[in-house]
């Protein structure tokens, strides 16, 4: 991998784009300090001081490099375009229209990304006015006395909910910019920046603690599931494709063989996102709710990431999140019409309807494994924390962020590989 990065720097082409990359990424970490007009930095570093673990804000706040509980400009962070892309991808099942633009190639996907856009602001505008709010209420830090907003009116209101939706809409223009200019997927990169950032700062604490056993073992812990997510996710199932020859006007076309690749992870990082999200909302709404309530203590006391309800409910959500991604994004039925479409068949199994059959049933088979390997990875962090006396605030990784770091430096790696092979190759015809 270092020699790949070496290479690709020796490279005038590529060392513009890595170069222009890191410019992006590290103007986007500047962003995560800069504080939102009307907050109070002085009080909102006393009450990051006193946080302990808030299942609400542990996935936002991750994405976002620390600065949601700084309440900075970037505060919302990329989160509000994973989530808008989800939406807009899961849309397609309900709404025949979006599908349809799906199929039209590059046209079709222009306008679905203009509606991933529209809908990343409003749910910029709806999340920032739920932080903003509990800011207010002083319930964005339960136990904090100190106020992090000291005037609290409609303007400065007002003047918060601009400044952290136009910052969501800069952090989406910063991903565009590095996808088309720069190397790699530029929000999957500002998602690997935001990660990174804070794994340092969270194992110096821990070890400035006494405790630098434990992070011995937090970083063995984090080599181990490295090393298993890289192969997992480099894991594929090749299913042989034979076309026949066939005369197209006056040439004799067909006859080669190939294979469709079905990735053993097919939904990547989608179910653990998912399953985090909706476990995060009866926090959200306890948050509202007077802290003296039955109901609202028995939420904070069972959806805490060691508790034996959140680990159940988060395994099984992920389980079903699996199968029901997969399922939209490969359609068994497409592929084997496609495959008869251009005179492709499987070796020993019948153009058509038997074709997405056998699809259908290796596809379930694969997807089992997958599931079983997210859940475990997912849920690996938060079983760990229990024998190193860890508080949720305290570990420095998730599941999730494994898979996000892991996954995204995979890619990034593949690509430049893929531009200096192109390179090296049009040098050697030149």
């Amino acid at each position: 991998m270092l020699s790949t990065f070496a290479q690709a720097f020796r490279t005038p082409d590529l060392r513009g784009k890595l170069l222009f990359s890191l410019l992006i990424m590290g103007l986007f970490r500047l962003g995560s300090f800069i504080p939102t007009p009307g907050v109070s930095t002085p009080n909102i570093q006393t009450c990051v001081a006193q946080q302990g673990e808030n299942s609400l804000l542990d996935l936002v706040n991750l994405f976002s490099g620390g600065a949601l509980l700084q309440l900075s400009v970037f505060a919302l962070g990329i989160m509000p375009y994973i989530t808008a892309s989800i939406i807009v991808q899961l849309l397609r099942v309900v709404i025949p229209r979006f599908d349809d633009l799906h199929k039209e190639g590059q046209q079709g996907q222009t306008k679905l990304t203009q509606y991933t856009r529209y809908l990343t602001i409003f749910l910029g505008v709806l999340q920032s006015s739920t932080m903003i709010s509990l800011a207010m209420a002083d319930r964005l830090f339960p136990g904090c006395s100190a106020p992090v907003i000291p005037e609290k009116n409609a303007g400065t209101f007002l003047m918060m909910l601009l400044v952290m939706t136009a910052g969501t809409g800069v952090i989406m223009w910063m991903g565009e910019l590095i996808t088309e200019r720069g190397i790699g997927n530029g929000m999957s990169l500002l998602i690997f920046t935001s990660i990174t950032a804070t794994l340092p700062a969270h194992l110096f604490s821990i070890g400035r603690a006494g405790a630098w056993g434990k992070v011995f073992w937090i970083l063995a812990l984090i080599l181990v599931i490295t090393m298993v997510v890289v192969y997992i996710e480099l894991a594929q199932r090749r299913i042989p494709v034979q076309y026949a020859k066939r005369m197209v006007g006056q040439r004799l076309m067909g006859g080669s063989s190939t294979y469709i690749p079905l990735k053993i992870n097919m939904a990547n990082v989608i179910p653990v996102i998912f399953s985090t999200s909706i476990l995060a909302l009866p926090t959200m709404i306890a948050n509202f709710g007077n802290p003296n309530d039955s109901w609202v203590q028995w939420i904070h006391a069972n959806f805490a990431r060691t508790t034996v309800v959140y680990l159940i409910a988060n395994g099984l959500m992920i389980l079903f999140f699996t199968f029901f991604y997969t399922s939209i994004t490969f359609n068994p039925d497409e592929v084997a019409d496609n495959m008869k479409k251009y005179g492709g068949f499987i070796p020993g199994i019948r153009a058509g309807v038997p074709t997405a059959e056998y699809l259908r049933f290796v596809m379930n088979r694969i997807t089992t494994a997958g599931a079983l390997y997210l859940v475990i990875v997912a849920l690996l962090p938060s079983i760990a924390m229990i024998p190193l006396h860890l508080e949720g605030g305290q570990m420095p990784f998730g599941g999730t962020t494994l898979l996000i770091v892991v996954g995204v430096g995979l890619q990034t790696v593949m690509q430049i590989d893929s531009q200096l092979q192109k390179h090296h190759y049009e040098g050697f015809l030149q």
